[in-house]
């Protein structure tokens, strides 16, 4: 069985079978309350509480807003940054949060509509310009982002995430030459710079070069314990079949963060491709464990229990998938084989 794996730097995650990206559904969270999961970070109650004392203080509203998003509380994040900036309209951050929200509430346009008037107000700003060249980029649109990145290499020459921007434009309009080379220039810049390395890594490897492995491993002198180099190096050498020694940083990137469901994941289908169904069976166990609404993950654990004959345990995990997407054409194929087995 030939799979394909989670991989990152991609506009979408793209697994065996699919031709397109599907958008699955998010759990939703509750905001009304945030609880204090961590030492010294107040919840929203207790901003809240503050405000009542502090009805013009628009740093509070900015913090409330920012714990609202970060627990998908869009309309209230929305609503709190319009006080932030009905009080203080011009600070940079207000707007670059704003537009991080219209973003992930899928309102694209607002979100880009958003930097491009903070980029009016702080037209020499270069945090700001960068992050309005990355949403250009986001919405694809290149000529507007390499402009944006004209404006911020001619108050600074040599920034190196200029370059880096430069690269991710042409990476996406599949000009590998100018991509490899814009990289090249960022590292240059800036040696200590990941993701740069890293994009260099896979360029590289897709086009078959034989510094692809040093690159991800410069990404990893850097920092050992970059998960996103990790996951990085560890596609590269599942794409090479060395399928150990993939499943081996999948494993420490688990021991890093053991919440990090996609390793969990691409672990279980390396395992598939060594037809060690039972481990790939375990591996889509955790990562649904993890993240209990983890679609892909139901199906390939349906697939691991059909190859292992475990047909009511397929059926229930086909089903699943298709509760939460009831259009997954694989699982409702599956869900048939299943059933006519049964």
């Amino acid at each position: 069985m030939s799979v394909r794996r989670v991989t990152i730097f991609t506009p979408c995650l793209f697994l065996i079978f699919f031709s397109a990206c599907k958008n699955e559904p998010e759990p939703s969270v509750s905001t009304t309350q945030v609880v204090d999961y961590l030492t010294g970070i107040p919840s929203i109650d207790d901003i809240t509480k503050k405000l009542e004392r502090q009805p013009d203080n628009p740093v509070l509203y900015a913090e409330r807003a920012r714990l609202f998003y970060e627990n998908q509380g869009y309309d209230e994040a929305i609503q709190d940054l319009a006080f932030a900036m009905k009080i203080d309209s011009i600070n940079p951050d207000y707007h670059h949060l704003l537009a991080d929200v219209y973003l992930d509430y899928f309102k694209s346009n607002l979100a880009l509509k958003t930097m491009e008037r903070v980029a009016k107000l702080h037209p020499e700003r270069i945090p700001t310009l960068l992050k309005l060249s990355e949403f250009q980029l986001i919405l694809k649109q290149h000529q507007a982002s390499m402009r944006t990145i004209d404006q911020v290499l001619k108050l600074k020459p040599q920034h190196p995430e200029a370059y880096f921007m430069f690269g991710m434009n042409f990476k996406q309009m599949g000009d590998t030459v100018r991509a490899i080379n814009s990289f090249q220039s960022a590292v240059e810049y800036e040696p200590d710079h990941i993701d740069a390395w890293i994009n260099l890594g896979q360029l590289h490897a897709a086009i078959g070069g034989n510094l692809a492995e040093k690159f991800f491993d410069n990404a990893l002198d850097i920092n050992p314990n970059s998960i996103t180099a990790l996951h990085a190096k560890a596609d590269f050498l599942g794409d090479q079949e060395d399928y150990n020694g993939a499943i081996g940083l999948y494993r420490k990137i688990n021991l890093l963060d053991n919440q990090y469901d996609e390793a969990y994941l691409n672990a279980g289908l390396l395992y598939m491709e060594m037809d060690s169904v039972g481990k790939a069976y375990e591996q889509f166990d955790i990562a649904i464990s993890t993240n209990p609404v983890y679609i892909k993950a139901y199906f390939f654990r349906g697939y691991a229990a059909e190859a292992l004959g475990r047909l009511q345990q397929a059926k229930a995990d086909y089903q699943q998938a298709l509760n939460f997407a009831p259009n997954y054409e694989l699982a409702k194929q599956g869900l048939e084989r299943v059933s006519e087995g049964s």
